[in-house]
């Protein structure tokens, strides 16, 4: 829950005014932020940091979409008067006037349900900015807040007579940049960020699109030069650079496109399958847009202005919302071992007419009770919380690519899996059950059915559901990011906390700091996972990238933990690669953050390596305290993090095609406290090629003034546990 343990305090100290300009100024002084209106009465900000130019010049402002003169406008058929205000009307971009700026300065900490450390400092300076549109009569406010990390900016729209009901056409906000920087970025996409990253510089993005769009389930990239946020970039001059947004909500998702002639991104929004960005109706405003930037690579890792711009907890008891550490039968269909579909006879389903009982099982059906039972066993002997099972209901012989509206009901089982009999013997091991619910993306069907699938959830013993929304959006013509399933995912979310279920959602819009909001949301996918390395491979730098890009909103179930990255020992027709050592399976779980972490592998492979298994039994998933040791994206990315509830610490390096070596001086450690650490380490020459599964395990004993020197491999890494020694 939020705890205030400051005050608001407004002040003039950190502004600057004149009649047209303002400037605003972070607690620290280090980052400046100028606003004013052009010639042309349009909004314009800039950034710099350290007097550093972040952000040149830029203008602010909406495009609405123009009203159809001709149109009867409402019940009585009345005729428009005003026609020749249409155009006019539809431009949220210029003539504006400053009437009137307001400023403070905000400073609380607040205590999240979960996550990466115990306490968030939200520390800002605000200057709100009221304009007046004279042509038009009416008015908007432009907010901005800038941290010590960063500046958040957001359009507010008051209800008034002339700015009630409108629809966005394009939102044109600018980050005018000032150089070629080097990008990690991914194409822009309504459908899908399930892309590796390219690294390029921003002028090569358009040479590099073509490449980096590889197939997906649903797609649509929009522009040779469109990308997604989180974006980061670093400057020739040493600056650290992240665009991003937070608080998602009643608004399409954005993403930027790039005048790559003048380095100028803009907002791109994701339209609905008119055409059409946004449908608002006043009072209201946009999710915040954010610019995090740093000379230190690692302050990029430690920002929190996604969550500090997102709203208090709105769940008044969070009681039942707690991390999880689990396993699950996945992985083995996954990799083409096993099977989500019961039967290989049926190639039509339609639910309650389809006869199961009347076809012969396939042999390979994963979600089957024995081999649930088994999976429930090794998580009680090992200490899990949970058992995840994908493709236990009805209905998968014919979920993909068919349009197919009633796919699912999310409550009818396979004649192999029994439902009540799997609830009681998890219950008698202390293991709670993890729901899957693949929606195909027939959204319309999900709502359908949620209330019920929900109470069966309750009634089964199911506290977490894993959701999916494989493939093209039904309603047909919408798109995974748009306006409409953006407020889909957020009802999900709200409609399982009435029944007190946390939800983890895959292939949803990618996380903008909601969880502070509504902590049930306990995690995503929304980026390309640990799946991918059964389709053929992840970039061996891909682990190092995403804490600086998808990580930025929210935690992601990245599913780590394979330990058999030879998929072909799996299914011999597999002949993908894991691209990681096993060790640095190990370190995602420290860098790779989640309240929700799954052990991603099947038993039997745990079962070969025993001994590096102990460090994913005793890794938490809830943190107290966060150290960021070294950061460069795309290189390395080592990460200190102190467990909640001792004073135990983990420590995970993930390193990329250069490998990496760190010297570690642990004075994050209590000076007055003796430790042991256990060092799970590459062995000498190791490589995600070369004989990944090679590691070593040292123990010695800490302080706060050991010193380490320690080598990761290509695509390896080392983890270590440090649990303090009492006496």
């Amino acid at each position: 829950m939020n705890i205030k343990k400051s005050f608001v305090l407004m002040a003039m100290c950190g502004f600057a005014f004149c009649a047209s300009a303002q400037k605003l100024t972070s607690p620290d002084g280090n980052l400046v932020m100028n606003f004013s209106l052009n010639e042309q009465g349009a909004p314009v900000y800039d950034l710099t940091f350290k007097e550093k130019t972040v952000i040149k010049p830029s203008t602010l402002g909406l495009e609405l979409k123009r009203e159809d003169p001709e149109k009867k406008t409402d019940f009585e058929w009345t005729e428009m008067k005003d026609k020749a205000g249409v155009d006019k009307r539809a431009n949220l971009m210029t003539g504006f006037k400053i009437k009137d700026t307001r400023t403070s300065t905000f400073d609380e900490t607040w205590r999240p349900v979960w996550g990466e450390e115990s306490e968030i400092r939200n520390h800002y300076n605000e200057l709100e900015v009221t304009l007046d549109q004279p042509m038009n009569n009416r008015y908007i406010v432009i907010r901005f807040r800038l941290f010590n990390d960063g500046l958040g900016f957001r359009y507010e729209f008051p209800q008034q007579q002339n700015l009630n009901y409108f629809v966005i056409k394009e939102e044109h906000s600018q980050f005018a940049m000032s150089g070629d920087h080097t990008a990690f970025w991914i194409p822009g996409d309504y459908d899908t960020q399930e892309y590796d990253y390219t690294t390029s510089r921003l002028s090569e993005i358009r040479s590099k699109m073509k490449e980096a769009v590889t197939p997906n389930s649903s797609q649509y990239v929009f522009s040779p030069t469109g990308v997604q946020t989180a974006l980061m970039m670093k400057t020739d001059d040493g600056l650290y650079i992240n665009l991003h947004e937070a608080a998602l909500v009643d608004y399409s998702c954005m993403s930027l496109n790039l005048d790559d002639k003048n380095m100028v991104f803009e907002s791109w929004l994701t339209p609905d399958a008119k055409g059409d960005k946004g449908y608002m109706q006043t009072p209201c405003n946009s999710p915040w847009r954010t610019v995090i930037v740093s000379d230190d690579a690692r302050d990029i890792l430690a920002s929190r202005i996604t969550l500090n711009l997102n709203e208090p907890c709105k769940i008044a008891d969070t009681s039942w919302i707690h991390p999880v550490k689990y396993v699950g039968v996945w992985w083995d269909m996954i990799t083409g071992r096993g099977t989500w579909a019961y039967t290989d006879d049926v190639y039509s389903v339609k639910l309650g007419e389809t006869d199961y009982m009347q076809t012969k099982p396939n042999g390979k059906h994963s979600a089957n009770t024995e081999n649930v039972k088994r999976y429930i066993d090794f998580a009680a002997k090992h200490g899990f919380d949970a058992v995840l099972v994908e493709g236990w209901n009805q209905g998968w012989e014919d979920w993909f690519g068919k349009s197919k509206d009633y796919v699912f009901d999310f409550v009818t089982p396979y004649p192999d899996f029994d439902v009540q009999e799997l609830h009681r013997y998890a219950a008698g091991k202390g293991i709670e059950m993890m729901m899957h619910h693949e929606t195909s993306s027939s959204v319309r069907n999900y709502e359908r059915h949620m209330d019920k699938a929900y109470q069966f959830m309750v009634d089964n013993g199911y506290s977490s559901v894993k959701s999916g929304y494989v493939g093209d959006i039904i309603p047909r013509g919408e798109h995974h990011y748009g306006q409409w399933m953006v407020n889909h995912y957020l009802y999900a979310v709200t409609k399982a906390a009435d029944y007190k279920i946390m939800v983890n959602a895959h292939e949803a819009v990618r996380p903008t700091g909601l969880c502070r909001t509504y902590p049930n949301l306990i995690g995503n996918e929304s980026a390309r996972g640990t799946e991918y390395e059964s389709f053929g491979g992840s970039n061996v730098n891909h682990t190092t990238i995403l804490p600086f890009t998808r990580l930025v909103g929210g935690p992601m179930d990245y599913t780590p933990g394979i330990f058999e990255t030879d998929c072909s020992k799996m299914n011999p027709t597999n002949t993908s690669r894991v691209r990681s050592t096993l060790v640095r399976q190990l370190a995602l779980y420290v860098t790779m953050y989640s309240p929700l972490q799954m052990a991603a592998d099947v038993p039997e492979n745990y079962e070969r390596f025993m001994d590096a298994f102990q460090f994913i039994k005793d890794v938490p998933v809830d943190w107290q305290r966060t150290e960021y040791l070294e950061a460069e994206p795309g290189e390395y990315v080592t990460i200190a993090r102190k467990d909640k509830h001792s004073n135990d610490w983990y420590v995970g390096c993930s390193a990329g095609y250069n490998g990496h070596e760190s010297k570690l001086t642990l004075d994050f450690l209590d000076p007055d406290k003796k430790y042991e650490a256990t060092i799970y380490a590459d062995a000498k020459g190791t490589a995600w090629d070369n004989n990944p599964q090679a590691y070593t395990i040292t123990k010695k004993k800490v302080t706060a003034k050991t010193k380490l020197n320690l080598k990761a491999g290509i695509g390896g890494g080392y983890a270590i546990s440090i649990k303090e020694i009492k006496d």
